[in-house]
Order: structure tokens, then C-alpha cells, then sequence
């Protein structure tokens, strides 16, 4: 009888193993599978830290590990972008990396930042141009599944006196870039300055970003930022998702998201609500993060998410 408890014991050992390998695919037997690692690459190899801007996650780069392996709080890293950084760091879900000053974007390289090694790039109010290859590279990571999250600044935001802003950049990608110069997203930044709003949500409980895994959207901030238009006739994936007081339809739009190709893109007119009121000590900053009239945080992490397809 004992011999039989036995022999049915390891039958039984054998089946849950069995299971297990077969649940778990291939590795070790009853191995648990690891949470699955968004990469993040933030850029900072646009001037995005010129004059009083401060768009970075991390003075360590491009890795951010570098100035402190295990963040708690904002302070931990030192950028205004600190607190987007270190939120996606502690879900433990995430990579980051920044392409530093000097660094270009490319895809299929094969080298260490380029952007077919990521899952999403975030791109905060770029003060240089792109160049040709750099436009056509951001273009072919969209439309082969990448996410691409830009964020824009208010006409006449020359940080680096180079005689060109953001707005002026992020057209001329969407315009100009060798690969679909037809309006591939459906949207483009309106040349404006908005020097204070309240911009809110629209009333949409199935959208991702307004409500995704870090929270629900009811609105954001505007000091001294944009809006864009939507081409729907273009792309009709296109949708604004925050809009500026009185504001609907295809004006007026805050924070928009598309589609291209297998990716994503998503937009945002001001680079206040992401900042944190942390950096470096020449900068003064606002803390558009906490700002209580928005919920920037959650936008900022949910597009995030979405973007990554997490």
C-alpha cells in the first residue's frame, strides 16, 4: 500500500509538472513567468534642456539607474520629468533610457538606443530639427509598432535662438519626413500661445488613456502652451481626448492620440502639465504633476502605457 501512495504521488508530481511546462512554455519546470519589460526611451538629444526647460528623467544618461538604482521619490533623480521617470521605475514593468546630447535617432542599427529597441520614445519639446534620416527613422518605428509620444510648447518657444520651435518641428515631421508626407496622423499644432486654461476631459469611459491602468483623466493645464487641429479626412483614427474649454471636434484639441501603420502616437500642447517643479537649481519650474486643476499624472502614465501597448 505504501509502495502505491508513492507511485501515485509521483504520477501526480509528474502531471503538475507536465502542466506547469506546458502552461509556462519553454524554461525551467515550474518556473514562473517574469512580467513582461516596456522600454522607454526619453530624448534628450534636442536641446530639450535649453534656456529655463528642464525635460529630462535623470541627469544619469542615458541610463538613469546610474544616479540611484533604487528611486522612492522625485528627488531621487534630478530632472522635471523625474516623477514620470520614477513612477514608471517602481511598477517594476518598465525600462528607461535617455538618448543623450549628440545622440541621433535611428532604426535597425543595431545600436544600443536605437528605436527598434524600444517600445515607446517620449519627445518633450524638441528645440533642434530633425534631420532626414532622423524623421525617417521615427516614422518606420511607428508604422512597425512603436509608440511615439511628442509634446509641443506654444508658438514663439525658441529655447536655443536656432530660429526654430517646437510646434515648427513637430509639423515638419508630420509634413516632411520621406516616408508618408501626406498628414499620416490626422492632426497637426496650431501656431498659438494660450497663456492659462483648464483644459478637461471628454466623456469617453472605454478610452485607454483617459482611463488606464494608473488612474482616471478629468482634465489637464495649459500655461503658455497650444492646441492642435485633427484631420479625420486624413487619418480617421485620430481623436482628441482633452479639450480646451468650449472646445470640440476637430479644434480646441489638448491632448490628442492616432494611429499609423502597427504604432501609436499621442500629443500633448504644453510642456507644463508633465513637469514636476523638480530639476536642476538654475531652473525655475512649475509642479504641473500635482497641480490640482489637472490629473497630469495619470495622462502622462496612461498614455505611457498605451503607447508601449502594456
Amino acid at each position: 500500500m505504501s509502495r502505491l501512495r508513492t507511485t501515485a504521488a509521483l504520477l501526480a508530481t509528474a502531471l503538475v509538472t507536465v502542466g506547469l511546462a506546458t502552461a509556462g512554455g519553454p524554461g525551467p519546470v515550474g518556473a514562473v513567468a517574469a512580467p513582461a519589460t516596456h522600454r522607454v526611451l526619453f530624448d534628450n538629444s534636442k536641446a530639450e534642456t535649453a534656456g529655463n526647460a528642464d525635460w529630462i528623467v535623470s541627469t544619469a544618461q542615458p541610463d538613469p539607474l546610474g544616479e540611484n538604482a533604487h528611486p522612492t521619490t522625485d528627488k531621487n533623480w534630478t530632472g522635471a520629468l523625474s516623477s514620470w521617470g520614477v513612477a514608471l521605475q517602481q511598477t517594476g514593468q518598465y525600462s528607461l533610457k535617455t538618448l543623450p546630447p549628440g545622440g541621433t535617432f535611428t532604426f535597425g542599427t543595431g545600436a544600443p538606443l536605437d528605436l527598434a529597441n524600444f517600445d515607446t520614445v517620449v519627445i518633450p519639446e524638441p528645440n533642434i530639427k530633425f534631420t532626414p534620416d532622423e524623421k525617417a527613422a521615427l516614422m518606420h518605428f511607428v508604422q512597425n509598432g512603436g509608440g511615439l509620444f511628442v509634446i509641443v510648447d506654444h508658438t514663439m518657444s525658441d529655447r536655443n535662438n536656432d530660429g526654430i520651435d517646437s510646434p515648427a518641428i513637430i509639423n515638419d515631421l508630420f509634413t516632411d519626413n520621406g516616408v508618408d508626407d501626406t498628414d499620416p496622423f490626422g492632426f497637426s499644432v496650431d501656431l498659438v500661445k494660450i497663456h492659462d486654461e483648464n483644459p478637461r476631459a471628454v466623456n469617453d469611459p472605454a478610452d485607454p488613456v483617459l482611463h488606464g491602468p494608473f488612474g482616471t483623466v478629468t482634465g489637464s493645464i495649459i500655461r503658455d502652451g497650444t492646441v492642435f487641429t485633427l484631420k479625420p479626412a486624413d487619418n480617421p483614427t485620430v481623436k482628441g481626448i482633452v479639450y480646451r474649454p468650449d472646445s470640440s471636434g476637430n479644434t480646441g484639441a489638448f491632448f490628442v492620440t492616432s494611429t499609423f501603420g502597427n504604432g501609436r502616437i499621442a500629443a500633448w500642447g504644453d510642456s507644463s502639465p508633465p513637469e514636476d517643479g523638480t530639476g536642476q537649481p538654475h531652473n525655475a519650474l512649475h509642479d504641473g504633476w500635482n497641480d490640482p486643476a489637472g490629473t497630469d499624472a495619470a495622462l502622462a502614465l496612461n498614455a505611457t502605457a498605451w503607447l508601449s501597448k502594456a
